[in-house]
Order: structure tokens, then sequence, then C-alpha cells
């Protein structure tokens, strides 16, 4: 698994100051996607050092890292998911996938955030009324809530 870049994001994640992560090789190759440039293999390996290096750089800064794709590799996003929470507890965990479901065999517990659904363009993205996306929240008990609403109050 690669990632090709990151930036620090306001809008991705409600009330959290994210650093998103953009990972190559998307499979899902949405109708109408705006980061077509993550089709193709490329960037470098996303790997707990390289977690490490951007916590470093940007840590004291964020509140969540977001990994953005990943769905050639889903147990590799929830490995590092893992990872962060062990090595930066204070640090909640997002995961954007152009999936309508989270695999099975991959623990969709150790993400404090996913977004689902790939993105079709006729109904838009999380701000539509009509979208088929849907960003969920972990609950203290552990299931998953729809806050997929939030994005069209703001």
């Amino acid at each position: 698994m690669k990632y090709v870049n990151t930036d620090v994001v306001f809008q991705e994640i409600p009330d959290e100051v994210t650093l998103a992560v953009n990972i190559s090789n998307c499979p899902c190759r949405c109708k109408g996607c705006h980061s077509r440039y993550l089709w193709d293999d490329v960037g470098t390996p996303l790997t707990a050092e390289a977690i490490d290096g951007l916590m470093e750089k940007y840590g004291n800064g964020i509140t969540c890292l977001c990994f953005m794709g990943g769905d050639a590799d889903p147990c590799g996003v929830a490995a590092l998911a893992r990872y962060v929470h062990g090595a930066y507890p204070a640090v909640k965990v997002g995961w954007y996938s152009g999936r309508s479901s989270v695999r099975n065999g991959v623990d969709s517990g150790v993400f404090d955030y996913i977004k689902l659904g790939p993105y079709v363009e006729k109904l838009g993205g999380l701000k539509s009324p009509s979208t088929n996306q849907r960003l969920y929240r972990r609950h203290e008990d552990g299931s998953m809530v729809d806050i997929t609403p939030l994005f069209l109050r703001r």
C-alpha cells in the first residue's frame, strides 16, 4: 500500500482537524472521481514508520488521521489504524472507503469514523441530500452511528 500525498483538512471529518492521507492503487474507479491520480499504483510505501514521520510533522496540530482510500488492501488499512491507536492514543482514526460495506475479515472497530459508498456522480458526495455515501462515527458502546446529516448543515 502506498500514499501519494497528505493534507490537513477541516471538512472530511466533522469537528476534527484531520490529516488526510491519500492512498493510491484505488480499485473502485468511480465515474466522476475527483482523485483519478490515485487510481495508479504510485507513491511512497505507507508503513508504521511513514505514519511516525507524518505524526512527527503534524501530530500536535491534528486530532484525527484519515486514510483516504486503501480499498485494494483493507486489512492493511485496519492494521495501520490499530498502529495509530496504539502509538498515538489521543488521535482518532478515520477511513474513507469507496466500497458499499466493510469487507468480511476487516475489523471496523479499529476506526473512529468510516465513510462508505462509491462516488455516484448523479447522487453527489456527502454534502448532497441525495448521496448514497454514509459517514459513521463509532459510539462509546462500539456501535457505528450515521452522522452523514452533519454535512448537510454546513
